[in-house]
């Protein structure tokens, strides 16, 4: 029987975090959690998901206040000082009821930080050079060098200020995971490959 572990995985955009998530469940028989998370934290809040994807790792003023209204819950009626705190708290109580029901990917949304008392977690941050993800960004988005460019930096720009407010660590740095690696040394496959060993000592399985 698989132990049941936690797997976070942060990720700059364009290095394949996602794909390497993904290969990461089914490798340990576990749940993926990604854009995932907002329809879980929707159900758990009885708001409607588009209020989570609007705010997704983003922080700042509150995307969709103005036009909050019925089209906007799923059920459970108007949640009186409904905040963007409010939010990452309805999220971080799905992330912790996932993980308390067995193994999960998780991926971004500050899972490391939500799950810091959970004793069987590994947090992992995938990282690549700019120069493979702008050519990700630029095939994915159908964008041109520049704009890919500036799209993953504006990206980005967010994600580590989401990240850094919630969780008082720096994104991306090396002392906030048990390992960083770059996906575009050896590719998706071989990169996670790699991950996977690293979880199997780590654990003992």
């Amino acid at each position: 029987m698989m132990k049941h572990i936690i797997i976070n995985i942060g990720r700059q955009l364009g290095s394949g975090g996602h794909d390497i998530g993904r290969m990461l469940a089914l490798d340990f028989q576990a749940k993926y959690y990604d854009r995932e998370l907002l329809n879980l934290a929707a159900k758990e809040s009885g708001l409607s998901e588009s209020i989570f994807e609007q705010n997704d790792e983003k922080k700042g003023f509150f995307r969709g206040l103005l036009n909050l209204g019925t089209p906007h819950l799923s059920g459970g009626g108007y949640k009186q000082g409904l905040s963007q705190e409010s939010l990452f708290q309805f999220q971080s109580d799905a992330i912790k009821k996932a993980a308390k029901e067995g193994s999960c990917v998780f991926v971004g949304r500050c899972a490391d930080y939500v799950l810091r008392d959970f004793g069987n977690v590994v947090n992992v941050f995938i990282t690549a050079s700019m120069k493979y993800r702008i050519d990700q960004i630029m095939n994915k988005q159908h964008l041109d060098h520049d704009a890919a460019q500036r799209y993953i930096e504006q990206k980005e720009s967010d994600r580590a200020s989401y990240y850094n407010y919630y969780t008082g660590k720096k994104w991306g740095h090396a002392e906030s995971y048990d390992l960083c690696i770059d996906s575009s040394v050896l590719g998706l496959m071989e990169t996670e490959k790699i991950i996977a060993e690293f979880i199997r000592k780590r654990f003992k399985i």
